[in-house]
Formats: structure tokens, sequence, C-alpha cells
């Protein structure tokens, strides 16, 4: 057997493997001979089948299948002692007339190769690393939920401004029909909420949908419909109150703190506003981070060119799918895939050059860690090592668990290689501003 390359230019080469009949002939010419011993062949005793009748049955099948196993093992042979760095897979060229009488053989196989490259982190403009802060303003609110969700409520006959009222809407244009509970806080504009003041049980409110909320969000929930459904809806609704509630916000002392962060971590209101500032921005971080890995990314592929084998790849994919596609079909299909085919050599090339690869001791810490943060939800804060241990290995034991918390150490991996490397700038916003910025 013999193997050869011809390098056509950076990105393309064939490979030809020319196989000899004595690379194949001994094992064919066994595999026959087990063939003839076990064949049931009409008129034949087992085991005494002519020669000349096995191979004329099942000669060109087997040969056909030894040729191709003999060929498949020598092409990643070779690519691997080469150490091609192939796109694809190997594309077989199609010989007309393929003749598997000759014995000997010659088969050609086109090769798309990686680009070499240098990772460029960044160019002239900085990335900006947001670090996402609570406002007094937000801890305030959140303060003033936490005083509603363990508050009461203490039933009335007419509505005030802020009172909770139970009723619901209906339009039988739109079938809607629902049930609901709507804070007048929500209520948006003075007109519709003096509607609702001075209103008792059993009264019908006609209401516009259109602005009705401060919160478009608040509509969907009130009317059970759909997003497209809420988007520019401006239809009248029926109100019908059903029961009137005041809500009396509960008193932030120490028996809520406690039922909030467990006995005596939190002795103050102002304990409190610095409990809800440190976890309102620790959620935040994890929005921050998972924006700068998306704008940093970005960076890379628009400062990191080079060129890729586009012809190989088109044909590539046109060829080697469940179904073959129309040349526009595959040129679409990649066009698609580009983007990701580039990041993916480039975090490839970032992976190898600074010793990035995934250890499995790193899946075990991180799954561990995963498996500690969720038994703390329940109360359990002191797990025992075995218990985790046990717990992560049965975790670890399914593939799409492992090929997700892989993908979830390498992205923290990448991150923290981005935050020492790349140009950064940081840029303290407030939750709002950060949304504005990133989703304008």
């Amino acid at each position: 057997m013999n193997i050869s390359k011809e390098q056509l230019d950076d990105l393309n080469a064939v490979v030809t493997v020319d196989i000899a009949k004595a690379d194949y002939s001994d094992k064919v010419d066994n595999i026959l001979k087990d063939y003839r011993k076990n064949a049931n062949i009409p008129g034949f005793r087992k085991g005494h089948v002519p020669m000349g009748l096995v191979k004329k049955q099942y000669g060109k099948a087997v040969l056909v299948d030894e040729v191709n196993k003999l060929l498949q093992d020598a092409l990643n042979k070779y690519l691997t002692e080469e150490k091609l760095d192939v796109l694809g897979n190997p594309l077989p060229k199609e010989q007309e007339d393929f003749d598997w009488e000759a014995g000997d053989y010659s088969f050609e196989f086109e090769l798309g190769l990686a680009p070499k490259f240098e990772v460029k982190l960044g160019g002239k403009k900085a990335v900006t690393h947001y670090k996402i802060t609570a406002t007094e303003e937000m801890v305030d609110n959140q303060i003033k939920t936490i005083q509603k969700q363990y508050g009461k409520l203490i039933s009335k006959d007419t509505a005030e401004k802020d009172d909770v009222i139970a009723g619901s809407f209906t339009n039988e244009e739109k079938e809607i029909d629902n049930a609901t509970t709507v804070s007048l806080d929500k209520i948006k504009g003075k007109k519709n909420l003096d509607k609702f003041v001075g209103a008792k049980v059993g009264d019908v409110i006609a209401l516009k949908t259109k602005g009705l909320f401060n919160d478009d969000h608040d509509l969907i929930a009130a009317l059970k419909i759909n997003h497209d459904e809420a988007h520019d809806l401006n239809i009248e609704v029926n109100f019908t109150i059903t029961e009137i509630n005041k809500q009396e916000l509960a008193d932030l002392d120490q028996e809520l703190f406690d039922k909030l962060y467990g006995p005596g971590v939190v002795k103050s209101v102002t304990d409190l506003k610095d409990k809800i500032k440190q976890d309102a921005e620790r959620q935040f971080e994890q929005q921050s981070e998972q924006q700068l890995l998306n704008d940093v990314t970005e960076s890379v592929l628009e400062n990191t060119k080079f060129e890729l084998p586009v012809e190989f790849l088109q044909k590539w994919i046109r060829t080697t799918g469940e179904q073959p596609l129309t040349e526009d079909q595959a040129k679409d299909e990649y066009e698609k895939s580009e983007k990701g085919l580039r990041y993916q050599l480039i975090e490839g090339k970032i992976i190898n050059d600074n010793n990035l690869q995934v250890t499995f001791e790193e899946l075990k810490d991180f799954a561990k860690d995963l498996i500690k943060a969720q038994m703390a939800q329940f109360g359990q804060n002191s797990p025992e090592d075995k218990e985790l241990e046990d717990i992560a290995a049965r975790i670890l034991s399914n593939q799409d668990e492992v090929k997700r918390i892989s993908e979830q150490v390498m992205s923290k991996k990448m991150l923290n290689y981005y935050k020492e490397n790349a140009k950064l700038k940081v840029k303290e916003v407030s939750f709002d501003e950060f949304i504005k910025e990133v989703y304008k």
C-alpha cells in the first residue's frame, strides 16, 4: 500500500491511496474459507461447497467490504500521523468505469485544510465590560415588593388608589374571559385609575387595552393572551369586580428578616438593603459576563481574518447530508454556518495554544458546585463530600450531561482568558442602562 499527498494550495490537497492485491487477498481468502465452512447451499453438504461457487456468490461483496475497511483505516492513520488539520471529512473523487476486477486499486480523496492564522483579540476599540449596579430605587422597589409579598390583604367595600382588585376581564369578540387580580399601582395613567377609584364589588368597568398597564407584560397576564396578540392590541374590555382588598405591608422587623434569610443573618433595614443589593448584583454579574463573552467573540471574529476552502466546504455540505443538496442550497447552508465555523477554529486555536482543555477533575468539581448550590436551595448547606462524589458520578455517567457541563466549563475558561488578555474597558451602569445599551 502507498499513500501520497498533492498540495493544491494552502487550503486544498488531494490524497491518493494505492492498494495492491497483496494488501487484502489473504484476508479475503480467509473470510471466504469461513463462508465455505458454514454455507448452506442446496445440493451440497455443509462444508463441501466448491470454493468457486462461494467466490461467485460472495467474493465481490467480501472484496469490496475488505478494501473499504483497509482504505478507511489507512486514510485515518495517515491523517493522524501527518497531523493534517482537515475541515469536514475527506471527499472521495468520482472515478468513471471503476473496475473491481483489476486487483490493484487507486483511490483519490479531496481534503479541505484548516487555515494558519493568528488570533487577534481586539482592534483599536476596547470591548466594554459592563459592571451592573443595583440602584437605590431598585433596592427600595424590591423591599416594597417583599413587604407586599409578606403582608396581608384586608377586605374593603370601595376601591382606593393602591388597592388590589380581583375580577374578570371579558371581551366577546376576542373570546377573552379571564379571572385575575390587578394591583392598582400597575395601572397606567390617571384616566384609567380614576375608573377604579370609588368602584364597588359587582361594578363593571369599561377599559381600553392600549396603555392600560405601565408594563405591557401585565396586559398579557391579565387577559391571558400571548405576546403577539398583546402587541398593539387596542380593544375595549369589561372588568367585573369580585373582590376589593387593601394591601397592608409587612413590617420591616426581625421576624421578617429571619423569614427571608434565616435567623440573625440580617439585623436591620440597612443590612437588608445591603443584602438585596449584593444578591441583585451577583445575578447581574452573570448577565454582564455572558454579554462580555458575546461581545469579545464578535470582536475576535471581526479582527481575525483568514481564508477558508469555500468550494470544498460547499461540496462537502452538498454531498454528505442525509439528503443531497443543490449547489444553491449548499451555498446557503455554508453562509449560515460560516461564522460558527470561523469561531470554532479560533476557539480551538486559543484552547490549544494556551492549554485550556477541560479535564475530568474540572468537570467533577464543577458538577459538585452545581449540586451544592441546588442543595442549598432546599436548606442543605453542608453536604458530605462522599454524597457529592456519588451524585457527581451519576451525573457524569450521562453523556448529555457531560457535554452540557463541558460547554459551561469551557465558556468559563474562555471568559477568564478574554478577561486577562483582551482589550477591555469597564463601564458601570444600572440595569436599565445596561438593557438600553445592549438591546438598543
